[in-house]
């Protein structure tokens, strides 16, 4: 019915969005050291101009760990995720066994298809007596990329337990059943995420891709107008639009 191989490239990059600005933001919190940055929510110039900074920073020393993670996450969201995992492993040379390394380790690694990779250093710094509810996140993250979507949901859910009412858990759910098409089950998570702490633009713009390729239009664009300006609205619907390519899906939504 839809362009699937489109529409899972689509939302892959979405599953660690919401990861990166939790980290950084947990990072922040636990020390006291930097603030949260959304790199997701950059224009392409601020992201630019920010990654001159840190790499001046990192540069000049590139064992602050503050400065490592922040680089790194960055980097990912340039499109550098070889680069960003790279600077990631020379910092955990200097702080081996750091969770809130090895989390962000993991989604460079995701980010740049290294999947196996990624699960193998998530296994080993999720601790079975207290895990780390994102590094069950990235994990979970990481399942969905490789096609192992019911492992992923329990994941999810384990996180979910140990960390309840956070948007990007709820939000990764609904990603996690975008993928396989169950659109429902995917807008009724998104829903519920848009109501919960961490919410931001990024989960409400997920709600409108979920909307507008049920082919709710108006709707869709209504989401999208509320975070977006016009002409980036218009580029989103367009971009929605051409997701569902083929005409037996355009005939579904028609009848309906």
């Amino acid at each position: 019915m839809f362009d699937r191989a489109r529409i899972i490239g689509t939302i892959r990059p979405l599953l660690l969005a919401g990861v990166a600005a939790l980290a950084l933001s947990a990072c922040a919190s636990n020390r006291g050291q930097m603030a949260a940055t959304d790199y997701a929510g950059m224009s392409a110039a601020e992201s630019h101009a920010n990654l001159g900074a840190l790499t001046a920073r990192y540069r000049a020393n590139p064992k602050d760990r503050a400065t490592v993670i922040q680089y790194a996450a960055a980097l990912r969201a340039a499109g550098q995720p070889q680069q960003s995992a790279a600077a990631l492993e020379q910092a955990i040379i200097h702080y081996p066994g750091d969770v809130t390394l090895s989390v962000a380790y993991a989604k460079a690694l995701t980010a740049a298809g290294r999947f196996d990779q990624s699960i193998q250093v998530l296994r080993n710094v999720i601790r079975p007596d207290a895990p780390d509810w994102n590094a069950l996140l990235v994990l979970g993250a990481t399942l969905d990329q490789t096609g192992r979507h019911d492992e992923a949901r329990q994941v999810y859910g384990q996180a979910a337990i140990i960390a309840p009412g956070e948007a990007s858990i709820e939000t990764n759910l609904g990603l996690s059943y975008a993928m396989t098409n169950d659109l429902v089950a995917a807008e009724k998570h998104l829903r519920r995420a848009v109501q919960m702490r961490g919410a931001n633009t990024q989960t409400r713009q997920n709600l409108a891709l979920v909307v507008g390729l049920q082919g709710r239009f108006d709707e869709c664009r209504a989401i999208y107008a509320a975070e977006l300006p016009p002409e980036q609205v218009e580029a989103n619907m367009a971009y929605v639009r051409a997701l569902l390519t083929q005409q037996n899906r355009w005939d579904l939504i028609d009848k309906g």
